[in-house]
């Protein structure tokens, strides 16, 4: 068996997208293109200004709608354009995109089950860690604008309790060492 991949010790930020009515509701998204809602475009903005003076020299992003729109919005006020991977995208979760976000979920990051039409959770973490890899290859710090499920895969690259949910747009500092650390930045003089 092969050794799961791991991400490069190279500290970077990761940005979850903001808020869509879908998120709202508590229904699986997935790979269904849900455009932020009202709140996830304020919450993009926040976190505009919460990356403001953090010296971040490139942004990464999933091309889907939520992310790359979240990604658009702090790249122009940082000043800054938006490099799309597709392997950023959300995990495809089948059957279950639309439906209420259930028990089925812990059993999927175990490798119990997997629903039908969906990835699996190790291809996942997979994916997820070659495209964080091609990221921090570029010039850093790197800003990476993506989904909750697929931050789980780093997470659990990382080391880290996999089975935590990652807040709508709040950037999170993503610092290797003996084991990774998240910290959330706070916000800087003038930002807002």
């Amino acid at each position: 068996m092969a050794a799961a991949p791991q991400i490069v010790a190279h500290p970077f930020w990761f940005l979850r997208h903001g808020e869509t009515d879908w998120n709202a509701q508590g229904l699986s998204q997935g790979r269904t293109d849900v455009p932020l809602n009202a709140n996830g475009l304020a919450q993009a903005r926040a976190a505009a200004g919460m990356l403001r003076d953090r010296g971040i020299a490139t942004v990464v992003a999933s091309p889907l709608g939520r992310a790359a729109t979240t990604a658009r919005i702090v790249a122009d006020a940082l000043g800054l354009a938006v490099e799309l991977d597709p392997d950023l995208s959300e995990v495809c979760f089948g059957e279950q995109e639309g439906r209420p976000m259930g028990t089925w979920y812990d059993s999927w990051i175990a490798g119990d089950y997997t629903p039908e039409g969906a990835e699996t959770f190790a291809g996942l973490r997979q994916r997820a860690v070659g495209a964080i890899n091609r990221a921090l290859a570029r010039p850093a710090p790197v800003l990476v604008v993506a989904h909750g499920a697929l931050f789980r895969g780093i997470r659990s690259a990382m080391g880290l309790e996999v089975n935590v949910r990652t807040p709508n747009a709040v950037p999170l500092f993503c610092e290797p060492g003996p084991s990774w650390r998240l910290t959330i930045p706070s916000v800087p003089k003038g930002g807002t």
